[in-house]
């Protein structure tokens, strides 16, 4: 059985040498502001006296250090930096031992591996690790291009300013109808089932289109696009989908139009709101839009309904427009 030593040296390539005070002094990075990397990966500050950091720590401690040697980097930069770092690894690692546990789990009561779910799962990932930090470093090579590639497309853009992190952007929420009611029906397993099909869906079909996902809050999906024909694309895609799917729930899509501000990953403003807004009030299986979306809309592509005034947000005027693609209103 692996004690939490063993799965301590094995996860972090070593075992626990220093405390914090010694970690930070063999890295040269002042207290204070070690701490405040710590806090921001997301872990606890632990007490003087205890050894809880190994050889990396002090590595990526003095990678730190260097960074901050390069002009275009500051201490607030970096913290941001590490806050995002924890937070998306925090949530991939949760996955990760998520299924690992799963898919031991199911292996017969007889199986060796069975005996022991935290030692297989520990030798499993010890042996696949490369091969995961391969495929994350891939991944994070191409969405940093991805993400240079908008950058360039913004401070080409007339209506942008890079600097203050502002764009014109298509905001959409997909949003699953009735789903508090249906969570109540549903065991662990299955919720986490239809969460993850949901998901994949919408994913799939945001990245086909040319949009980009934001965020995922279990049961809607918050996502952008810079052209509002392949928002309205994608969320009339995303209706259609779980329109055509009888044993899953409607699925009623938001799309605004506007100037957003892009921050760490995120993405504020009145079309943000209003998009949301939008969710809220659009039918089972339909797809609401903002009136700037829709004059943005070619002619021959979407066939768009007014509808009846009514007050979504206060910034924004009372004008919104059912949408639906040419080809499927023939």
């Amino acid at each position: 059985m692996a004690d939490a030593d063993d799965i301590e040296e094995t996860l972090l390539g070593g075992p626990l040498r220093y405390t914090r005070k010694e970690v930070e002094a063999l890295a040269e990075v002042p207290d204070e502001y070690a701490r405040r990397i710590w806090r921001a990966l997301g872990f606890p500050t632990p007490p003087d006296e205890e050894v809880a950091f190994t050889d990396g720590d002090v590595a990526a401690l003095r990678e730190i250090k260097d960074l901050l040697g390069h002009d275009m980097v500051d201490e607030d930069m970096v913290v941001q930096l590490a806050r995002a770092v924890g937070q998306t690894m925090g949530r991939l690692a949760s996955w990760l031992g998520d299924v690992w546990l799963q898919r031991l789990g199911e292996l017969p009561a007889d199986e060796p591996a069975a005996a022991d779910l935290v030692a297989g799962a520990l030798a499993a990932t010890e042996e696949l690790r490369p091969a995961f930090e391969r495929l994350l470093l891939h991944g994070w090579r191409r969405q940093l291009t991805a993400a240079g590639m908008r950058a360039a497309a913004t401070t080409a853009a007339a209506q942008s300013d890079p600097a203050a992190g502002i764009a014109h952007l298509a905001v959409g929420f997909a949003d699953v109808v009735s789903f508090t009611r249906l969570s109540r029906r549903l065991d662990g397993d299955a919720l986490a089932a239809f969460i993850e099909r949901f998901e994949v869906t919408t994913a799939e079909i945001i990245a086909e289109l040319g949009g980009r996902v934001i965020k995922t809050l279990g049961d809607e999906v918050m996502f952008v696009a810079s052209a509002p024909r392949a928002a309205a694309d994608i969320g009339l895609r995303i209706a259609e989908r779980f329109n055509e799917d009888p044993d899953f729930p409607k699925v009623r899509v938001g799309l605004a139009y506007g100037e957003v501000i892009q921050r760490l990953g995120d993405v504020f403003g009145t079309p943000v709101n209003l998009a949301a807004r939008l969710t809220a009030a659009a039918h089972p299986g339909t797809v609401l839009v903002d009136g700037d979306l829709a004059s943005s809309l070619p002619d021959d592509t979407h066939d768009v309904t007014s509808l009846r005034p009514r007050p979504l947000c206060k910034d924004a005027g009372p004008w919104f427009r059912r949408v639906r693609a040419r080809s499927a209103a023939r």
